[in-house]
């Protein structure tokens, strides 16, 4: 759904919904004047490209209901490439920053799986985006399989013949929608080690 949003004293602008000039055959978008996005949070507001909102930029959180209180949070997602490759920040460890970007998550009795909702490009992956999966009870990643574009809807699983599967949409950029699904490794009883 598209709508219109503006600030006292400057020029309305139309802001489309999600998906929209995501396909492959999509325009890319102009940048407004002020620099546009920043690759972290903020937005416009940043200097030499880095935001200036403070990180982490997107997290994933788990709340007791009981206590009102946070029982873990994690930086969801690699650091994005505009903070990790700035000239102004060479030399620094940069610890992982999380991203910006609303992604649904996956529950099950004892994981959390979200995707990163933007691309990145890391020692440990090429260019692209990964699905993580989170221990419920801590929050430690436990796991993660590279995706060639960000998720784009809430992953789901569901069951074939005894074999659980857990499905994703990704796209964005250059990158037309499809589905990913991924096979989790046979839980024969049999099987040592199988839970």
């Amino acid at each position: 759904m598209n709508f219109v949003a503006g600030t006292a004293g400057q020029e309305l602008r139309v802001r489309y919904g999600p998906g929209e000039n995501a396909g492959a055959d999509a325009p890319r978008p102009s940048t407004p004047p002020g620099g546009g996005r920043g690759g972290g949070g903020g937005g416009a507001l940043n200097v030499q490209g880095l935001p200036l909102i403070k990180p982490p930029y997107g997290t994933i959180s788990a709340i007791s209901l009981d206590k009102g209180e946070i029982v873990w949070q994690v930086a969801h997602g690699d650091t994005p490439d505009v903070i990790r490759n700035s000239v102004a920040l060479k030399g620094l460890d940069i610890p992982r920053t999380g991203q910006t970007g609303g992604v649904g998550t996956l529950v099950t009795k004892t994981l959390v799986i979200a995707g990163d909702p933007q691309v990145t490009t890391t020692p440990e992956h090429p260019r692209g985006a990964m699905l993580r999966a989170y221990d419920k009870a801590t929050g430690k990643e436990v796991g993660a399989v590279y995706m060639p574009a960000p998720q784009s809807g809430s992953p789901m699983t569901y069951m074939v013949n005894g074999r659980q599967y857990i499905i994703v949409a990704i796209s964005g950029g250059p990158y037309s929608g499809e589905y990913l699904a991924f096979a989790l490794p046979d839980t024969d009883e049999h099987t040592p080690g199988a839970r």
